[in-house]
């Protein structure tokens, strides 16, 4: 099931896209998307229960590294094409907001 699809969902998912392939963890998130810890992780937890990202905890000792294990995210196969056609469909929405009168082609 798809995750209700919100401003901050839609930033989560823009982000992931940025690098469809890459593993991302929290922080990087944060920074990309300008959210809070409070919101991101509610959101990575839905978009991984629906199936559209993956996770894992890094294998490292936070002794010797100096900070606790990062858990990174990172787009499945399927998230990458629902994430993109959800982002392109607000894209194509707000350029209709933006351009009163302008048609916008279906995706």
């Amino acid at each position: 099931m798809a995750p209700r699809m919100t401003t901050s969902v839609l930033k989560v998912a823009a982000a992931l896209l940025a690098d469809p392939a890459a593993e991302r963890y929290g922080l990087q998130l944060m920074q990309a998307t300008g959210l809070p810890s409070g919101t991101l992780y509610p959101i990575l937890v839905r978009l991984e229960r629906a199936g559209w990202v993956e996770s894992r905890w890094e294998r490292t000792d936070p002794v010797s590294d100096g900070r606790p294990n990062r858990r990174y995210y990172q787009l499945t196969a399927e998230g990458a094409v629902a994430a993109r056609r959800e982002v392109t469909a607000m894209q194509q929405q707000m350029a209709q907001v933006a351009t009163p009168g302008a048609k916008v082609r279906p995706a």
